[in-house]
């Protein structure tokens, strides 16, 4: 059908043209009366404060979101707790997928209304974002707390949750469950052995590679024994390529889970009264903890609500909602440190020794280029 526009609304449409040509006009939505923007805000204060901040977005009135499953670190009481608080709607797209996907939704709608306000990647995937120059800088009232080595310096990404790489293990599918990545190896666990994601676009799987990697003598300066040993486990007949998620797990179709240790708890807990006797074990030959960035799209549609999202996913009640789904908040310390740390929750998290290290942006650039001319070789045939 064609559809004839009046002339004033023709004289509209190339008006709009042109501004779109231009960069896009401010939404008044998300302008305060004295010509705040809140696109360009670096920090509520910079914004008016955060009455300002909550004021704009209730009148932008939504979130765009993507790639967040609401059983994914205790994603769904987030964003219901978001919404309730605030009144504004969080519409999730793909929650399915994966760090790449977002990167890519970003770049593939610029300009558009359905393009995504808010990012949350994995650590390569958010150094990479930030280098195109695709994230907004924007500092939460809790910014100083996040440790150093666990933030941008300009304030374009910042590390919110995490855990360790574990193995997840169907106990009552598997005789005797592995518990280190020389387990994975043996003979009786053919087929069974499964990674959450393609590690060239999954932060998951990424991890569970770099963590084979440690396992066998790399380092975060070397992951290629992490290729080596997949190229192993696929070719010994252990490796799956069948993704683990939920229903997989479910369905006993990936008895076996390399993931994040939150993910795996979370299961556990999930499928118990299904009859699922999930074991879930950090091993000790292979110990790589990563967590997971939040960010806010430069060209968000919606940046007050973009905004607001992260000052509530950093506050005590967002981070101690990690808390209750198993993963590890970045601010845990300054919340121990303030009393508002949910105890009850932290002592049921996964038990690991040590202290976590993390490797370099350099180191992560590197990995994440041997990983994408390598896995697909590793694991073909």
């Amino acid at each position: 059908m064609t559809l004839s526009l009046p002339r004033t609304a023709a004289l509209g449409a190339i008006a709009a043209l042109t501004l779109s040509a231009c960069g896009a006009a401010p939404d008044t939505a998300s302008t305060t009366a004295d010509g705040k923007n809140a696109a360009t805000a670096t920090s509520a204060a910079d914004f008016g404060g955060l009455d300002a901040l909550v004021k704009a977005a209730k009148k932008e009135g939504k979130l765009n979101a993507i790639a967040l499953p609401r059983d994914w670190a205790n994603y769904g009481a987030l964003i219901d707790g978001f919404e309730k608080k605030y009144g504004i709607k969080i519409a999730v797209e793909n929650p399915d997928g994966a760090s790449q996907d977002e990167i890519n939704a970003v770049t593939s709608r610029k300009g558009q209304d359905r393009a995504p306000d808010v990012l949350d990647l994995g650590a390569s995937f958010a150094l990479s974002a930030a280098q195109q120059g695709l994230l907004a800088p924007y500092k939460v009232a809790s910014f100083a707390d996040i440790p150093a080595g666990q933030k941008d310096a300009q304030a374009r990404w910042y590390n919110d949750y995490g855990g360790y790489i574990s193995i997840g293990c169907d106990a009552k599918r598997v005789k005797t469950c592995p518990t280190t990545f020389a387990d994975l190896l043996k003979p009786q666990y053919k087929g069974q052995v499964a990674l959450n994601g393609n590690p060239t676009k999954s932060g998951s799987a990424f991890g569970g590679v770099w963590a084979a990697a440690l396992a066998n003598g790399g380092s975060f300066d070397d992951i290629q024994p992490g290729l080596d040993f997949f190229k192993k486990l696929k070719g010994n007949g252990n490796y799956t390529p069948v993704e683990s998620t939920p229903a997989t797990v479910e369905k006993g179709e990936t008895p076996i889970s390399i993931d994040w240790d939150y993910l795996n708890a979370g299961y556990a807990d999930e499928f118990k009264s299904k009859g699922v006797d999930w074991k879930v074990t950090v091993p000790s030959d292979g110990q790589f903890s990563q967590y997971y960035s939040q960010a806010i799209n430069k060209d968000a549609p919606h940046p007050a609500a973009a905004r607001l999202w992260q000052e509530y996913l950093y506050s005590a009640e967002g981070q101690n909602l990690w808390l209750k789904g198993y993963a590890r908040p970045a601010l845990m310390t300054a919340l121990e440190k303030a009393g508002t740390l949910d105890k009850s929750a932290a002592a049921k998290l996964p038990k690991v020794s040590g202290t976590p290290s993390f490797p370099t942006e350099a180191q992560q650039d590197k990995a994440k280029t041997v990983l994408g001319q390598g896995w697909a070789k590793a694991v073909s045939g």
